[in-house]
């Protein structure tokens, strides 16, 4: 078996004689070249596309981490704002424990209500890193420290004050009220909102705008402003575990920290929290239970 290559021009006319070795050997070199070409171009398209998941992999990745500092700032920057609030706390306990001191006529160095706290400076944004977390960590059993000692100096002052200056005037009796009438008395009634049955936690004292709400036993104010429900709230602690609120109020007369005594204007009758109509709402708290208060009021 042979191939005759024959050529013809103008002026030129040749032919070329291949044998069958010559074939086999020409075949078997277009077929490797074939194939090489076509392994080359898999091989080029096998590693783009390993590159290509590759890649998609790290992009996930980086999304991913991206995603969690983001929801791990958001955690942090809560925290740091509750810590704010703590030390916003404590820095009113100090200035109502030296207040105390001062109106009880005490000696302020054996109370520790002036001495400023260890606690590093306003909380910021600044110790959100790595680097900041033992900072924080310190500064939270700091507070921790502080709140546990401002509370004992506070029980200890408590007790001081209501034996040596307001103990005579202590158990409550009477209206909180100088003019008006009792509307609503303690126990189940219909919700005035939902209509639904519900526990009256005390008693309500209708009468003008503007009237006066009066303390019905000497104490220590412990609130004095807004509180869900009750609108601008009283809340006066009598010592021995006894506690009256006055709620509803148009304004207020006194703030935390002071000492009021029986009888004493704390604030204006009115209309704010979840209200109806002007009154006021009386609670007697005991030991941490309402009480009703219709006992107290009536007490001779």
């Amino acid at each position: 078996m042979s191939l005759t290559l024959h050529y013809k021009g103008k002026s030129t006319e040749f032919s070329y004689q291949i044998g069958k070795q010559r074939l086999v050997v020409g075949f078997v070199l277009v077929c490797g070249l074939v194939m090489l070409s076509s392994r080359t171009d898999h091989k080029i398209d096998e590693s783009h596309a390993r590159i290509e998941y590759a890649k998609s992999g790290f992009i996930e990745q980086q999304r991913d981490v991206t995603e969690l500092k983001s929801a791990t700032q958001q955690q942090l920057a809560g925290i740091m704002l509750n810590l704010a609030d703590v030390q916003s706390q404590i820095q009113r306990i100090n200035a109502l424990g030296a207040k105390l001191v001062e109106q009880a006529g005490l000696n302020q160095d054996e109370f520790g209500f002036q001495d400023l706290d260890n606690l590093g400076g306003p909380m910021t944004d600044s110790v959100i890193t790595i680097e900041g977390s033992n900072e924080l960590l310190a500064r939270m059993d700091a507070m921790l420290e502080s709140l546990d000692s401002k509370t004992q100096q506070l029980k200890a002052l408590e007790s001081i004050m209501m034996n040596h200056h307001i103990d005579e005037q202590t158990s409550l009796e009477g209206r909180p009220i100088t003019t008006g009438w009792l509307s609503s008395y303690y126990g189940v009634r219909k919700d005035p909102f939902s209509g639904l049955p519900t526990m009256h936690k005390g008693l309500d004292f209708a009468g003008k705008e503007g009237d006066s709400v009066v303390a019905t036993g000497a104490g220590l104010v412990t609130w004095a402003g807004e509180r869900y429900g009750y609108g601008h709230l009283v809340e006066i602690d009598h010592g021995n575990g006894l506690i009256t609120r006055y709620g509803h109020n148009q304004g207020i007369s006194v703030k935390i920290g002071d000492v009021v005594t029986k009888g004493q204007k704390i604030a204006l009758m009115g209309s704010t929290g979840r209200s109806t109509g002007v009154h006021v709402h009386y609670e007697v708290i005991k030991n941490g239970k309402q009480q009703d208060p219709l006992p107290y009021v009536y007490r001779k």
